[in-house]
Order: structure tokens, then C-alpha cells, then sequence
């Protein structure tokens, strides 16, 4: 069955506005420069799940020295990441295709590294996708990723009202059941850090800057109802940030 796209090119266009070009996730390059920290990646072959339109595929080949295999269900996203390659001359170290969901196409011990962000925030049975990343990890391999999770409490109208607005899948996971999935997975060495207040600070900075200065261009790029509907996307996720029930942790953890 053909995946449903979820990402239209209105919404990535805003992305990339707000996080900067190739980016889905917040924090851009810094982003994925946690994700990478204290990785030796020159050389080595690195898994990008979810890849998006290739931002951090592209910063991983470009100062990281890795070669990177992209992988994402949305094929239109793929098609983007494809023409950046070429624009940005790094078609020899990255790949980018389009997969089903269910088990990787890859055999075992592929990977020097799995690496994701914010892509597992939209699949609700994780269990089964850490283990196909432990599985296409090579013994030894890490696979380290950036994701959206959850407070311990039951949903309130206001994150309800977020989801509304956001219109995506949304399976999130607190960040003791995050680790506790890792470890189940079969991985070790497993650490969940959470940075909620990195980004308690950074929406407040998004949302002023689309509400304010990025407004106009917004509107240009992607019409005024679209552009009003993402400032308050915008506003709406600053309220579940600030009340600490959409929260943001890196998770690591090594195949044995």
C-alpha cells in the first residue's frame, strides 16, 4: 500500500524557513551536530532514518567525512533530497530512497551507525524499528537520534489542540519508555538526555520570528491562510513546550 504523504511542499517550505534549508527538525546543523558528538563518522557508513529532504545527511557527508544511505517513506521528500545531492555535489557519499514502512531492505551488520531525527516521533510501535536498526548495525555500531517524547501525564486539551494543528502521525513516548524500549531492543550502553529547556527557549525565538520578521516571506511562500495557520501551529507548540507535555531527549545506544 502507497505511504499517505504528510508532508506537503507548504509545510516543508515553512520547515525550511524556520529551521533552514534541507531541515525538518529543529536546531538545523546544531541538531545534528549533538547527534554525531563524540562519533567517528569519516568514512564509516551511516544509516540516516527518516531522512527528510537531506539537511543532515548533507552536514554528516560534508564535515563529518561519512557516506550516508538516506532512507524515508515519503517519495516526494526523496525526490528533493536527490536534486540537493546533485546541487550540493555530494551524489558520490550520499544515497537517498524511498523504502516501505516494515523491515529494512538491508542485511545484517550493514551500518557503522543508524542515525535519526526526529522521525521516530511519528511511529507509535517503536520496539520493532530499534530492533531492525540493531539488526542492520554492525556489532559495535551506534545509532544515536534526536526525537520529539512526552510528559508522564495524560494529554490536555492544549496538546490535543496541537495536534489538530500540526495534522501528522504522532506516536510519542516518554523518556523512560524511550530508554526502557532501547534496552528491550537488545541494545547497550543506552543513555536518554533529555534537552526539553534547549528548546522551551528556541520555540519561544521561532514563533516570534514567524509571527514577526518571517511573516511577510511566509505569506509570500505559502499564502496567508497557511501562514497564519503554521503562527499559530507555532504559538500552540510553545504553550506544550512551556507546560512541559511535548518534550526533547537524544537517545544513544550501542549493538553489542
Amino acid at each position: 500500500m502507497a505511504h499517505e504523504s504528510e508532508y506537503d511542499d507548504a509545510l516543508v517550505t515553512l520547515l525550511e524557513l524556520i529551521w533552514g534549508e534541507g531541515y525538518m527538525a529543529p536546531g538545523g546543523e546544531g541538531n545534528v551536530e549533538k547527534i554525531a558528538e563524540g562519533l567517528d563518522m569519516r568514512d564509516k557508513r551511516v544509516l540516516d532514518f527518516g531522512c527528510g529532504i537531506g539537511g543532515p545527511a548533507f552536514f554528516l557527508a560534508r564535515n563529518y567525512g561519512a557516506n550516508i544511505v538516506g532512507i524515508d517513506l515519503e517519495s516526494q521528500l526523496i525526490e528533493r533530497a536527490k536534486q540537493s545531492a546533485k546541487k550540493h555535489g555530494l551524489e558520490e557519499q550520499t544515497e537517498f530512497r524511498v523504502v516501505e514502512a516494515g523491515p529494512l531492505e538491508f542485511p545484517e551488520n550493514s551500518f557503522d551507525y543508524v542515525v535519526s531525527s526526529g522521525a521516530l516521533t511519528q511511529i507509535t510501535e517503536k520496539l520493532e524499528v530499534l530492533k531492525e536498526m540493531l539488526r542492520v548495525l554492525k556489532p559495535g555500531g551506534v545509532f544515536s537520534c534526536y526525537d520529539w517524547m512526552k510528559g508522564e501525564r495524560e494529554y490536555s486539551e492544549d496538546m490535543h489542540y496541537w495536534f489538530k494543528l500540526e495534522g501528522l502521525t504522532y506516536g510519542l513516548d516518554t523518556p523512560k519508555r524511550y530508554d526502557e524500549t532501547l534496552r528491550e531492543a537488545g541494545f547497550v550502553d543506552v543513555s536518554v538526555k533529555e534537552r526539553s529547556d534547549w528548546y522551551r527557549k528556541k520555540v519561544r525565538e521561532e514563533y516570534e520570528r514567524l509571527s514577526g520578521e518571517l511573516y511577510p516571506r511566509a505569506v509570500e511562500l505559502i499564502g496567508k491562510q497557511n501562514a497564519d495557520h503554521r503562527v499559530e501551529n507555532w504559538r500552540a507548540m510553545m504553550v506544550v513546550c512551556d507546560n512541559g507535555e511535548l518534550r526533547q531527549a537524544y537517545s544513544r545506544g550501542t549493538k553489542p
